[in-house]
């Protein structure tokens, strides 16, 4: 018996200390992540990335990263209708992809118009190419909201708005139906608009503004970006019952910015004349020198020339019932004959002419007679069809109850008070 259970202890002894079979180790292989930045594989060059400074040139740069004159002609001989070399402006950044041998010689070259946009020429082997590259962005769509008690661009800019969104609100959406030199304390705006990035952190600019309203001496004025016709590609904003807000006239000749320094007033009194009464019959708007001065509706301009009193002006008639004029500019930018349309720029902010400041004086006359233009009931543009009507007002639904429901907090501040929402 005893010899028995010898013999199990052993025989546990030996198995229990008999090595296990390893299973073999299983290898994942990982393929590599490929870094690329403009459509290029960034490991296989040498990346340079530098600004253009004052009085470089594309040769000049192109030479400093070894590529021969003769090349660079024909580089730009080739993509001249694509890109012209001789446009490229000092501190623009640009990125050179060169060999990463010795020579470290370009074969790519990567203008940077912008955060999103640049034109990249490829000139690596014997083809030579240029086209516009735009980084791929997200669109995210945002609202805010606020209480003017001072200025919309001082509570857009209490938001930490850019001013280019501020500028599209005044000048693209607003201009035929907002005065925003006589907004009041208390009006109240909202708006949804669009902000872009890049890789999903790197703000890169702003979309569109989808919709907006305004409440101004408490009444709402709503403005919805609709496309009108898709074959024409017509974008425009539009009222909460389909009525366009673009009017056949601006309502001024300078962008959002400028003043009204002197209304039209036939009965003004002037200390240079004794106080006599000398009718003003223009619209003054005071505005740094060398400010562009706008069209404010298509025409052709029948005066391009200079007189004692008026200075340097531009006169232009719109249609058998309207003509405007432009008075005092520094230098023109248009000729007697040119069809200009709405917004072009016809001359620069001056003081030539009968003027003690900078501004442009604006004359408007209906059927041959100098009137005011703040108080004309200006033409609309064309309205929408019956049956695109119907589609934009079921499409704006959504919108519209979205807007209406962005709450303004009120947070009492000195001169404002406002509040965003995300």
């Amino acid at each position: 018996m005893k010899n028995i259970i010898s013999l199990l202890f052993f025989s546990m002894l030996f198995f229990s200390c008999e090595k296990k079979e390893e299973k073999p180790m299983e290898i994942i292989e990982k393929t590599p992540v490929i870094i690329k930045e403009y459509g290029y594989a960034i490991k296989d060059y040498t990346v340079i990335k530098d600004t253009i400074r004052s009085g470089e040139s594309f040769g000049i740069i192109l030479d400093r990263h070894h590529v021969m004159y003769p090349t660079i002609n024909k580089i730009a001989t080739t993509i001249k209708d694509t890109f012209d070399v001789r446009r490229i402006r000092a501190g623009k950044p640009y990125t050179i992809l060169a060999s990463k041998d010795s020579t470290q010689k370009a074969s790519v070259f990567i203008y940077k118009h912008d955060k999103i946009n640049a034109t990249i020429v490829d000139f690596a082997d014997s083809t030579i190419t240029a086209y516009r590259y735009q980084k791929p962005i997200k669109i995210v769509e945002k609202s805010i909201s606020g209480k003017i008690f001072s200025s919309l661009s001082v509570a857009m800019d209490s938001l930490h708005i850019n001013p280019g969104l501020t500028n599209t609100i005044a000048d693209d959406i607003y201009p035929w139906t907002l005065d925003f030199y006589k907004l009041q304390k208390g009006d109240e705006f909202k708006l949804i608009y669009e902000e872009k990035y890049i890789n999903d952190t790197v703000f890169a600019g702003y979309g569109a503004i989808k919709a907006a309203v305004f409440k101004h001496k408490n009444r709402n004025f709503y403005a919805f970006r609709y496309l009108a016709d898709s074959t024409k590609g017509l974008i425009d904003y539009f009222d909460e019952e389909g009525d366009i807000l673009r009017r056949q006239f601006l309502k001024s000749p300078i962008k959002f910015g400028s003043r009204i320094s002197s209304s039209y007033n036939l009965k003004r009194r002037i200390k240079h004349y004794g106080y006599r009464i000398k009718p003003h019959k223009g619209t003054d708007f005071a505005a740094r020198e060398g400010t562009p001065i706008m069209a404010t509706a298509n025409g052709v301009v029948t005066e391009s020339t200079q007189r004692r009193g008026n200075g340097k002006y531009v006169k232009i008639k719109h249609n058998n019932t309207y003509e405007t004029q432009y008075l005092h500019m520094r230098r023109q930018n248009v000729k007697k004959g040119q069809f200009v349309k709405q917004g072009d720029v016809i001359g620069w902010v001056g003081r030539t002419g009968s003027t003690e400041g900078r501004h442009v004086c604006y004359r408007f006359w209906k059927n041959g007679k100098q009137v005011d233009p703040f108080k004309q009931k200006l033409p609309a543009a064309k309205p929408l069809k019956k049956e695109v009507k119907v589609h934009y007002l079921a499409f704006i639904q959504s919108l519209k109850t979205t807007l209406d429901n962005i709450e303004i907090t009120k947070t009492k501040s000195d001169s404002l008070e406002i509040i965003a929402q995300n």
